[in-house]
């Protein structure tokens, strides 16, 4: 039967709930047992997708084409498992759900109320995400619950879970709480009092922690974690200190050598081998010992808040530890380029220009693509950025000198980027899509199909077909492609069903490396191999790196 780990946090958000509870599941899978992982978030929105990236983060997209959390990231960064939609939730899905319930009548005209209807909702959603009743069910599923004990939005979560643990029975489920322990100079010391008050607030409402992740910037006393079990009612090996690390990748070694996989498998009742680490280790060594560095360049809108990037962040650097350098990432807002200050970006080897929506700092990019495509820097356009490297090639090299997207410019008259129902004939007239497209103006979502032109760099990365997931609604308009060749720009990979644009270059006698993709290749790296794009476009930096140093 699948067992449950429930992941609370307390004091402060942005403690690091989801590198913890992906940690502890890398550790369950190095004992062999088969883990998922599922995130519940507490706020009404149905999911991230409509919400702002300075205020969510990235929102990361799964195969099946769900918007979710980008803890989902961290999730799949982490362990072997593939996450789906039913691996994160929110509290606007359940009411939706309820609701809709409620309008067939399938609660026979009872009142519905949070308590039992709202409750047994979330437990049938979580049990869903752990395959429960079918051929996928997992051995042990890690549910990550957003928010902070004592907010308000997540009481229901916490009740939920409390309920789903009191009906499995004893050792069906464990609970971690992560809590904060503040450094306070002036008294030179850790206080413990948040981190007691906090899980004083959980067990009020019906839960024990089994386990405290107690995180500070420094290690935790051994004296301060005797208190803390004292006040807490946890005993003193489930007081787990949880120091700042310089890498997120040390974090599985050391809940391991706290024993924290080991007191949950006792607790759990599960009889597994040890935990084998070596990867781990091997990756920490990797990330501690670069033979060189590589300078990159992100120019984009969201720049404020490094976890709108968070996918490309990480893609970036397992691709530096496949090369074996550091990469340096400077993020540059697009809204303060222009033609006076482009220059600046001579300083980097690499440029890469990844997705956003909307028109500000647009311009900023074109200027970007254009330099890097006149300057020979390697440049990666992801999403937008391949979209806004066609616009510029289409305004400076295929002589359309107002080539624009109908997202920022809807009245344009070369639209070179589009909705699909916005393409237009030569005549003028709108291109109708086929009856049987499914896209029209909405979101083209998850993994999809393209096959690969064979003599290009697209072909060299991926060979023949390339699989990638996709979170966009514009599309490079067909009507312009043929123009767009006749002046050297290469289409490698087109949908194998719509024939959409995938993959747009220049030829490597034109420029050493200049690629764009429509489709999101970040949400596929991982630590161990990295993502065979990046890993290029890296690999082209440190080429540019040395051309220069020689020069």
């Amino acid at each position: 039967m699948t067992k449950f780990v429930f992941v609370t946090g307390g004091v402060v958000s942005s403690l690091g709930k989801g590198i913890a509870s992906a940690s502890l599941a890398a550790l369950l899978e190095s004992r062999g047992l088969k883990v998922t992982l599922i995130k519940l978030d507490p706020y009404l929105n149905v999911d991230p997708g409509t919400m702002s990236p300075f205020q969510h983060g990235e929102v990361y997209v799964t195969d099946d084409g769900a918007e979710t959390d980008l803890d989902l990231g961290h999730y799949e960064r982490f362990i072997e498992a593939r996450m789906k939609k039913a691996n994160n939730f929110t509290t606007g899905q359940i009411y939706k759900s309820v609701l809709e319930k409620e309008r067939r009548g399938d609660y026979l005209g009872k009142t519905v109320q949070v308590i039992p209807h709202v409750t047994n909702e979330i437990q049938d959603f979580v049990k869903r995400g752990a395959g429960i009743g079918t051929r996928d069910a997992v051995d042990v599923a890690i549910v990550e619950i957003g928010g902070t004990v004592g907010d308000i939005e997540s009481l229901p979560f916490l009740e939920a879970v409390r309920q789903l643990s009191l009906r499995m029975g004893p050792n069906m489920a464990a609970f971690v709480h992560l809590t904060y322990l503040p450094w306070l100079g002036a008294a030179g010391e850790l206080k413990t009092k948040p981190t007691q008050h906090t899980v004083q607030k959980l067990r009020e409402i019906g839960i024990q922690p089994d386990a405290l992740l107690c995180r500070a910037d420094r290690r935790i006393p051994d004296e301060e974690r005797e208190k803390i079990s004292l006040f807490t009612n946890v005993a003193a090996w489930g007081v787990i200190s949880m120091p700042d690390v310089d890498t997120i990748y040390k974090v599985p070694r050391l809940l391991h050598e706290q024993g924290l996989d080991g007191l949950i498998c006792d607790k759990l009742r599960l009889n597994t081998p040890p935990a084998k680490l070596a990867r781990w280790d091997n990756l920490v060594q990797a990330v501690g010992n670069p033979q060189g560095e590589v300078n990159i360049a992100m120019v984009g809108k969201y720049v404020e808040l490094s976890d709108s990037y968070k996918s490309v962040n990480e893609a970036l650097r397992h691709a530096g530890l496949k090369n074996h350098v550091q990469v340096n990432i400077s993020y540059i807002d697009s809204e303060t380029l222009s033609s006076s200050n482009i220059s600046q970006l001579d300083a980097y080897d690499g440029i890469l220009v990844p997705g956003g929506f909307g028109q500000r700092g647009v311009e900023g990019k074109i200027s970007t693509a254009q330099f890097a495509r006149e300057g020979k820097v390697p440049y990666l356009g992801i999403c937008l950025g391949m979209q806004v490297a066609t616009i510029e090639f289409a305004r400076h090299v295929a002589g359309l000198a107002d080539a624009n997207s109908t997202e920022f410019e809807p009245d344009t008259k070369t639209p070179v980027i589009a909705l699909i129902d916005e393409w237009k004939d030569a005549d003028g007239t709108i291109q109708k899509r086929s009856a049987n497209s499914d896209l029209g103006g909405t979101m083209r979502l998850g993994a999809q199909t393209s096959d690969v032109r064979k003599d290009t760099i697209a072909h060299a990365i991926y060979g023949d077909v390339v699989t990638e997931r996709h979170r966009h609604r514009y599309e490079a308009n067909v009507n312009y492609l043929d123009q767009l060749r006749d002046a050297g720009l290469v289409i490698s990979a087109l949908t194998q069903r719509e024939q959409l644009t995938e993959v747009v270059e220049l030829p490597t006698n034109v420029h050493p490396w200049y690629v764009g993709v429509q489709f999101h290749p970040e949400f596929k790296s991982t630590p161990w191999d990295g993502h065979p794009l990046f890993n290029a476009f890296i690999k082209a930096s440190l080429t540019q790196r040395a051309a220069k140093s020689a020069s």
